[in-house]
């Protein structure tokens, strides 16, 4: 197998920054600038979540590129991931990372939706809105902590990616390899090698 997964690197790193970046960018500005305008709470989640709707085939896009290219990585990484010091702690850390972070993306989604119907005022959603009430300053306070936890999480991903990176480099690689060595050679055989 070839030493260099340009593609699949590329395609886990680009899904993930626009991941890490679009949320961000949605929980600080576009959420601030519907807060921040002269407009009720209702017309506030109205216009922030016409702005999150617009985002949203965008950042599923990039969730499938960074699932994709996170999918092809272990296989073509593990020699590397056996041969590095913590190297398989790290990749296990990452999937309960991205795990939590697609857990809060959908359940931020789904809030999101209780909310748009909520707050409409257009007749179809106000009749599904009466017969499935939401209590909807309970949903704005969860949807306001899923949408701050989605950039920390993401975030961990991108500073994890970091420190696997350095766990790239080849004295990192010779110090695991030789840790992994010495566990699994016997400490008998360096005693009768010493006694000649």
């Amino acid at each position: 197998m070839s030493e260099r997964h340009t593609v699949l690197r590329c395609v886990h790193g680009l899904g993930l920054a626009a991941w890490f970046g679009g949320s961000l960018m949605g929980v600080v500005g576009l959420n601030g600038a519907a807060r921040g305008g002269r407009y009720t709470a209702d017309e506030a989640s109205r216009i922030a979540m016409a702005g999150w709707a617009k985002w949203a085939p965008v950042n599923a896009v990039a969730i499938g590129a960074h699932l994709l290219g996170g999918a092809g990585l272990p296989a073509a990484d593990v020699v590397r991931v056996r041969g590095r010091r913590g190297g398989a702690a790290a990749a296990l850390v990452e999937i309960v990372l991205t795990g939590a972070a697609l857990t809060a993306t959908t359940y931020s989604w789904v809030l999101g939706s209780k909310l748009a119907v909520s707050t409409s005022d257009g007749a179809e959603d106000l009749d599904y809105a009466v017969s499935h009430p939401v209590d909807v300053e309970n949903a704005r306070s969860q949807l306001r902590v899923m949408q701050w936890t989605l950039p920390a999480l993401t975030g961990a991903i991108v500073v994890l990616n970091a420190l696997r990176g350095e766990q790239r480099r080849s004295v990192q690689q010779t110090a695991g390899v030789s840790q992994t060595t010495a566990c699994r050679v016997p400490v008998s055989r360096f005693a009768d090698s010493r006694a000649w």
